[in-house]
């Protein structure tokens, strides 16, 4: 016989179950959580987690690996390594809490921020490097020399021999 499974574990939460707590949120607000550079873990008002955008899932993976997550003790520890924890309420209503916990990512650099808004506005302007430059308020050649210094080239373009 099975044994039963232990309530307010969070690894114990099958993905069934997870997924259908993430339709809480529409796919724009989910789409805007997986952005967040920090992660972000939502509570409902009973502790249980309702949603997690992928750096939220990665820490809790890392905690859940030494074994179960009790939910009644998830809160408080996120809030010990660091975690901005939020009430999420209407008026006297609790909605729930939200952890937002920085990550550690080589990503966050102020140059890995440029070169993300350079390509960004390069594939929406279809690699128009005027209309691009516009957008951006830098010159063109200032455009076209980051660009040959980070290697990037447009979709197609290949370099002859």
């Amino acid at each position: 016989m099975k044994p039963p499974a232990r309530e307010g574990v969070v690894s114990s939460m099958s993905t069934q179950e997870f997924g259908a707590r993430t339709q809480l949120f529409s796919p724009l607000a989910r789409a805007l959580f997986d952005r967040f550079s920090e992660a972000v873990i939502l509570f409902d008002p009973d502790g249980h987690v309702t949603y997690a955008n992928r750096s939220g899932r990665d820490v809790l993976d890392g905690l859940a690996s030494g074994g179960g997550l009790d939910t009644k003790t998830l809160l408080p520890r996120l809030g010990r390594m660091g975690g901005r924890v939020e009430r999420l309420g209407s008026g006297e209503l609790l909605l729930g809490h939200a952890v937002y916990l920085p990550t550690a990512r080589p990503s966050d650099t102020l140059a890995d921020h440029e070169r993300d808004m350079i390509v960004g506005t390069l594939n929406a302007t279809g690699w128009r490097l005027t209309e691009t430059a516009r957008r951006l308020g830098i010159s063109r050649t200032t455009l076209w020399r980051r660009l040959r210094e980070w290697g990037v080239e447009a979709p197609g373009v290949t370099e002859e021999s």
